[in-house]
């Protein structure tokens, strides 16, 4: 149908470290995402006066990721001023929202061709600078929630302990991500979405920073606990604290986008669409568990899709923590050897705004490598939420 969503292309930066002085820190985060949206639109021979809107993913908006970044980055990337930009937050999920934004806008007639994009400069601006030191949740939030909430590495510990999941299996599952993402570059699997950063320093980035082709169970082991406090060692006593950095995404730098536009547009143009939005699902869930929510999302679209966990070639959970794919591969009774077969953000890194797109290019190129027809792309989102989407290779 004329108004079917098609993808046409995605492009991420390398993964860098989210820290002072790391590969990507000395480059603005409105340079970063410039980058990818000038690369996207040029090696697709795309007049980008023809793009209708550019929807982007951030969560920091504060500081250089402050006032409407978007919009500052395709200005900088050189677009006519006539292209409008609006950057949006769901948390961990913006980048994804901000595609199934693009797809629903296309689907529904309102755009003809689009951006979704995403953005985070961790070493910039690190995670929590938009609170300014300030309370996010009010009076009335805590009379729901006297308990009070928790960081998402607590919620990690706590799913840990629902879900019966020991150290031994997060670090195997870490020390997986490594592996596989080591042996993807080692083939080339990421060239075709990877735009190389030039530093002010002089040099480029063209490989991810994130991954340690080295990694093993062992070397994990002896990682001590990232979140337990006194405090919360009082609040939770039974929890057997096991969360460390190395079984958890990295602090990260990135940028990634993706061109989206009608079928029919696209055969204007003489453009290939690489694959079509399918499904998109989005859900709440419980606020202490809140990386949960990649559960019930995933029963939410397939059964959406009219479609079962079996019929699906490939599943990127995004791996904020280990204990994430691991409670979702357990209730979902999908099949492990598809789940993020190119290693997932413990080993990619985690650019939170950029993160859901550069999940899409990532299953993307998975599908076409392996002629694989349909995709689930589901994302865990701070406060209890999740997004999911699957796509159908073309």
């Amino acid at each position: 149908m004329s108004n079917e969503a098609v993808i046409v292309d995605v492009v991420r930066t390398p993964s860098g470290r989210g820290k002072p002085g790391c590969a990507l820190s000395g480059v603005h985060p409105a340079d970063l995402l410039a980058g990818v949206l000038g690369e996207l639109v040029s090696r697709n021979g795309l007049d980008p006066a023809l793009v209708d809107d550019v929807i982007g993913g951030c969560v920091s908006q504060a500081g250089e990721q402050g006032f409407n970044i978007t919009r500052t980055a395709l200005l900088a990337a050189g677009f006519p001023d006539s292209v409008p930009a609006v950057t949006i937050d769901r948390q961990c999920g913006s980048s994804q929202q901000a595609a199934t934004f693009a797809a629903q806008g296309v689907i529904a007639g309102s755009y003809d061709i689009v951006i979704a994009c995403g953005v985070e400069s961790m070493s910039r601006v690190p995670l929590g600078s938009s609170l300014s030191g300030k309370d996010p949740y009010g009076e009335l939030l805590r009379e729901r929630y006297p308990e009070g909430l928790v960081s998402q590495g607590v919620s990690a510990e706590l799913i840990n302990e629902k879900w019966g999941l020991g150290r031994q299996e997060l670090d195997a599952f870490a020390a997986r991500s490594h592996r596989l993402a080591a042996a993807a570059a080692g083939r080339g699997d990421f060239a075709r979405e990877i735009v190389p950063v030039a530093t002010p320093d002089g040099s480029v980035v063209s490989l991810d920073q994130t991954v340690r082709a080295g990694t093993t169970v062992e070397s994990l082991a002896g990682l001590q606990p990232a979140f337990r406090t006194d405090a919360l060692a009082e609040r939770f006593p039974d929890l057997d604290w096991q969360i460390t950095a190395g079984n958890s995404s990295p602090l990260t730098d990135g940028a990634s986008a993706a061109l989206i536009m009608s079928a029919a547009r696209a055969e204007q143009l003489g453009l290939t669409p690489r694959a079509r939005f399918h499904s998109f699902a989005v859900t709440g869930s419980d606020p202490l568990l809140m990386l949960t929510g990649v559960i019930p999302v995933t029963r939410r679209i397939l059964d959406r899709a009219g479609l079962g966990i079996d019929d699906l070639d490939a599943y990127e959970v995004n791996e904020a923590f280990a204990s994430v794919p691991l409670a979702w591969l357990q209730d979902l009774h999908a099949d492990p050897e598809r789940l993020n077969p190119r290693g997932g953000a413990i080993a990619l890194g985690h650019a939170l705004g950029s993160s859901g797109t550069r999940l899409l290019g990532t299953l993307l190129n998975h599908l076409e490598a392996t002629g694989g027809r349909f995709g689930l792309q589901a994302m865990c989102e701070g406060g209890g939420m999740a997004n999911a989407t699957i796509i159908e290779r073309l």
